[in-house]
């Protein structure tokens, strides 16, 4: 009889020890999964990051490019508004007679100074003159053609008179140079 007691309690050893790794399995289990959220959160917030700081690099970005356009074309309303007074300023100067020069060379001369006056400045903010010469070929990009006629001699596409010269900003167009072009057919 002494057997049998000691078959129930290697019976009872070894549940108990089927009990405690069963035990230890799921601690093990619980742990493994708690590992593999954790490794999920953290890859998320890693996603997370990497977006925002590519976000933010993104938007330093772009406001670099907004100040440095603020900066170069920031007064182009400004110059466009000036460009009227240059144009009557050219006008007044190429309207003066070889009389009226003699009679008022000092008024004449300070107007002319005046105009290269405003030219220096124009140039110094980026602003340059578009003029094209009569029997340029015609550049939708940079000129407006405000007519067109059949001139001999002319071919197609040329420009046969400059009405006001136009201006760039940069590398932007400011105002189209206005001319009249040839519309004679090759």
């Amino acid at each position: 009889m002494a057997e049998p007691k000691n078959d129930d309690f290697l019976d009872d050893i070894a549940n108990a020890e089927a009990e405690e790794l069963a035990a230890q399995t799921e601690e093990f289990d619980d742990a493994a999964l708690e590992l593999d959220a954790l490794r999920a959160e953290r890859d998320e917030l890693k996603d997370r990051f990497m977006r925002a700081l590519a976000d933010a690099e993104n938007s330093r970005k772009r406001g670099d490019k907004a100040r440095r356009e603020a900066e170069q074309y920031g007064g182009s309303k400004l110059a466009r508004d000036m460009l009227p007074v240059f144009d009557n300023m050219k006008r007044a100067v190429e309207s003066v007679t070889d009389e009226q020069k003699e009679a008022a060379s000092a008024l004449i001369e300070g107007v002319e100074l005046t105009m290269r006056a405003l030219l220096g400045v124009f140039e110094k903010h980026g602003i340059r003159v578009v003029s094209p010469a009569v029997g340029d070929k015609f550049d939708p990009q940079v000129h407006e053609a405000m007519f067109e006629a059949p001139v001999p001699g002319t071919k197609a596409g040329e420009i046969i008179q400059v009405s006001a010269e136009g201006f760039m900003l940069h590398d932007r167009l400011l105002r189209p140079a206005q001319v009249g072009v040839s519309s004679t057919p090759a």
